[in-house]
């Protein structure tokens, strides 16, 4: 009896001391985890502490570059903004400049090769834009209507014979059209304003309406200002008539032929040539 309580007591003993062995390596394996987890915890701290730092110099560096692209971008927008005088008489700016050389490429190699200047150039893009806009192409262009530009102002000649019956200065009827088109022109811009001026030949003209050749050219001016104001709905404001007589002739007055040149009305654009161009550019149809 005794021999079997030795034995149950050394095998109790025994298990114990294996069980606490293991005990004791396994709080070991505990320790050693906890401290590579700890480690790992500090070494995770610091690389994100390091990656809070990156994060916050390149949010500096993107900050940078978008006002570095925003000044770009302002500087280019000033330099298309600056403005050229172009001989001395009218200033263009950059975008005006852009959009003239895009209007030239659809314009007579012929006549942009003779463009020796930027005032050659800018006459022939205002003058292409405008005769789309008018859309003369029904008309004869040497005889009915010529467009071109002097100094700051563009100018379009209107023959005689398109406008009125010989010595009358009653507007025809066939003239609907094209001052239609250029009651649209005159009405699309605000800064426009227009004046209308009648010239006549040398051959003088007397009766119970018209005294002389003054009277003659005074009058063809208003009857076509009036007829933009009543018919046309062109503002008041924006016109101006005048009568230049005889004295302002395109040919000698020794043919008949050169007279017909003489007898015309002449529409004088006064614009912003930036806010013209602009204009003639959007409604042309190229």
């Amino acid at each position: 009896m005794k021999r079997i309580s030795l034995l149950c007591l050394s095998v109790f003993v025994l298990v114990s001391c294996v069980s606490k062995k293991k005990y004791i390596a396994l709080e070991t394996e505990n320790g050693q985890i906890k401290s590579e987890l700890q480690k790992t915890r500090v070494a995770k701290e610091d690389l994100e502490t390091k990656f809070d730092l990156i994060q916050k110099r390149v949010d500096e560096y993107n900050t940078k570059i978008a006002s570095l692209s925003d000044l770009n971008t302002e500087l280019s927008k000033e330099n298309d903004s600056k403005m050229e005088t172009v001989a001395n008489v009218a200033v263009i700016s950059e975008d005006t400049k852009k959009s003239m050389r895009k209007t030239l490429n659809h314009v007579d190699p012929a006549l942009v090769a003779g463009a020796n200047t930027l005032k050659d150039s800018m006459d022939l893009a205002v003058s292409y834009n405008l005769t789309k806009s008018l859309d003369t192409s029904s008309l004869n262009e040497d005889d009915d209507i010529a467009i071109s530009i002097d100094e700051t102002v563009v100018m379009i000649s209107i023959s005689d014979k398109l406008l009125f019956n010989t010595a009358s200065y009653r507007v025809s009827n066939k003239a609907n059209n094209i001052l239609q088109k250029l009651a649209d022109v005159i009405n699309s811009e605000p800064s426009i304003d227009v004046m209308v001026e009648g010239h006549t030949d040398a051959r003088s003209i007397n009766n119970a309406k018209v005294q002389d050749n003054w009277d003659l050219s005074v009058l063809r001016a208003t009857s076509v200002v009036r007829k933009l104001q009543n018919e046309f709905d062109v503002a008041p404001e924006k016109l101006i008539a005048s009568g230049r007589s005889s004295y302002a002739p395109l040919a000698s007055n020794d043919s008949r032929e050169d007279r017909a040149t003489n007898r015309r009305t002449r529409i004088v654009i006064l614009p912003n040539i930036n806010k013209f161009f602009a204009l003639m550019d959007s409604t042309a149809k190229i």
